[in-house]
């Protein structure tokens, strides 16, 4: 979690570290190109830049409370202009009185200093508060960068859980439909496909607040799903499965295999009157998991144009979740209408 404390204590240590360079450097061109004796050149450079690091940390909030956003360009530049000026001669103030006391023998060379301190330290000013600028608007990045990503996170998360439960809705709507008809000629496969539906709701919904789950037990989903729609169709259809191992474990997301199957019963098995297979099939192709769903269809039946909300659901979640587009899609071959799912693989699972 941000805390600006912290930011600011870092900042506050980063400033000694610099102005003990400075300081270094202050010390070594005193004494070896001013030629001064070394005790001065060391209180001068001390003195010095213990002053601009006090003023330097003072700058800081003064470059947060004079933003760009507050102050216009004029009004932010003489701001500035003046505060470099008042400081860099309070700095030269000061530095001159307290060496002056210290070294009354240098009187001479501190007056004909004071021009080139004062250029010097409003030079120093431009330069701290152009960083400080810097790492306010990083740091302001940052954080907008960091809140638009949660803030991403939860728009996402929320659209994954309104797809996820379009799905049981747009189940139960079918599942009831054929209880309907059943009720007018067979009450007993009826009474039957209730109490299989109830069992599997029982089952699904307790596993409704999960995201992804394990394809093993998506499949086990699909033959409860089945076994209740064997009750209306009786042998009209055969499932297929061809699975491989490894693929059993691997993470889905919860309930991507369902509208497949309804899709299949409602444009395979309900509209012939022949029997058909629906196959499901999984393996691993390079760096992602293929499911393959199909089922037999007759070529005779109008076939509607777009996807229709089964389709559309998955594409979107898998979109959602992968951030990938390319992981659905659909074909018409041999008489045959196949889904392709593409699951990009997790090395740990």
């Amino acid at each position: 979690m941000y805390n600006p404390y912290t930011k600011d204590v870092r900042i506050f240590t980063g400033y000694l570290v610099t102005w003990g360079i400075i300081a270094l450097f202050h010390f070594l061109a005193l004494y070896f190109i001013m030629e001064m004796n070394p005790e001065y050149a060391a209180v001068d450079s001390i003195i010095s830049n213990l002053l601009y690091a006090f003023f330097g940390i003072s700058f800081w909030y003064t470059s947060r409370f004079i933003s760009f956003e507050n102050s216009s360009l004029f009004r932010l530049l003489s701001n500035h202009f003046v505060s470099g000026v008042l400081a860099s001669s309070m700095h030269d103030f000061l530095v001159y009185i307290s060496l002056k006391k210290l070294f009354p023998e240098e009187q001479v060379f501190l007056s004909q200093a004071l021009f080139w301190r004062f250029l010097f330290g409003l030079f120093i000013y431009f330069i701290i508060v152009s960083i400080n600028y810097i790492i306010i608007y990083y740091t302001n990045f940052k954080e907008k960068a960091l809140r638009e990503s949660e803030l991403n996170g939860l728009i996402k998360e929320a659209e994954l859980k309104s797809l996820k439960y379009q799905i049981n809705p747009h189940f139960i709507f079918n599942s009831l439909n054929s209880i309907s008809s059943l009720t007018m000629f067979n009450p007993d496969a009826a009474r039957e496909m209730t109490i299989k539906l109830s069992g599997f709701l029982r089952s699904t919904l307790s596993k409704n607040t999960k995201q992804m789950n394990i394809l093993e037990d998506e499949l086990n989903n699909v033959k409860l799903y089945l076994d209740i729609e064997k009750v209306r169709f009786e042998d009209k259809f055969d499932f297929i499965e061809n699975i491989n191992p490894e693929c059993r474990k691997v993470k889905v997301p919860n309930m991507i295999l369902q509208p497949l199957f309804e899709n299949a019963i409602k444009y395979g098995v309900y509209e012939t009157i022949e029997k058909i297979d629906i196959r499901i099939s999984c393996r691993r192709e390079g760096k992602y998991m293929k499911i393959i769903v199909e089922n037999d269809y007759d070529p005779s039946v109008p076939v509607k144009k777009g996807e229709g909300i089964g389709l559309r659901n998955i594409r979107n979640r898998l979109e959602l979740i992968y951030s990938q587009t390319n992981l659905l899609s659909t074909e018409i071959k041999n008489n045959k209408f196949i889904v392709n799912i593409l699951i990009p693989f997790n090395e740990d699972e």
